[in-house]
């Protein structure tokens, strides 16, 4: 069995569900292999996948082989892209490329350092890890919450995972959107913000929502 094209399966697969799609023609052409019919056989004699009429489901052992292949793919591309500030389309082909050999701990490590982000580039949420729930220390994150900031230091946002979808909007309003470069001048009694010649003050809960690279 193609092993690659196998992974590209699975994680086509995770993503498929995510949408609420199980289509098994629309694996086909979607991977544009002529060998995608063969190789989705395989995985079902293999015990990967189950396969109905034009269904295609993923078995316990599947799963966590798509769950672990889309966790990798999708820290690498924040990797690429936060970090290392690599175009979109580049880090995505370059995670794909990746994702096949990055073992355990390592990809605990990266996300580690990265500080758990929730979601990749594109806005698709990351599968928790082992790491996550844990959240250790023993390497400061590169990317953190706004209100790990130190005072005077200034931050690129990364990210914003709000909990209320009327908060984006209103953030976005006030030139808070990823990319965008903020100093922190105080935290308390509340988060006071500067971004170009703008001086915002935001509360706590905010601050926790806003994910920074410290820029120096």
């Amino acid at each position: 069995m193609d092993n690659k094209l196998r992974d590209e399966i699975l994680e086509l697969l995770w993503a498929m569900r995510e949408k609420g799609s199980k289509s098994f023609s629309g694996v086909v052409r979607d991977v544009n292999d002529n060998k995608a019919s063969d190789v989705l056989r395989k995985m079902e004699k293999s015990g990967l996948v189950m396969i109905s009429s034009d269904d295609v489901e993923l078995t316990d052992k599947g799963e966590a082989r798509a769950r672990d292949l889309t966790r990798r793919h999708r820290l690498a591309e924040r990797l690429f892209h936060d970090v290392l500030e690599v175009g979109m389309e580049e880090s995505e082909e370059t995670a794909c490329e990746i994702e096949h050999f990055l073992s355990p701990s390592v990809t605990d490590s990266v996300c580690s350092f990265l500080g758990h982000p929730p979601t990749c580039p594109h806005g698709k949420p990351i599968p928790r890890g082992e790491c996550c729930s844990k959240y250790r220390n023993e390497v400061k994150p590169l990317v953190m919450q706004l209100k790990e900031l130190d005072i005077g230091s200034r931050g690129r946002i990364v990210f914003i995972k709000p909990s209320e979808d009327s908060r984006l909007e209103r953030l976005a309003s006030m030139g808070m959107l990823p990319g965008s470069i903020i100093k922190l001048k105080q935290k308390r009694p509340s988060f006071v913000l500067e971004i170009d010649e703008t001086t915002l003050a935001v509360d706590g809960l905010i601050a926790e929502e806003i994910y920074v690279k410290e820029q120096r």
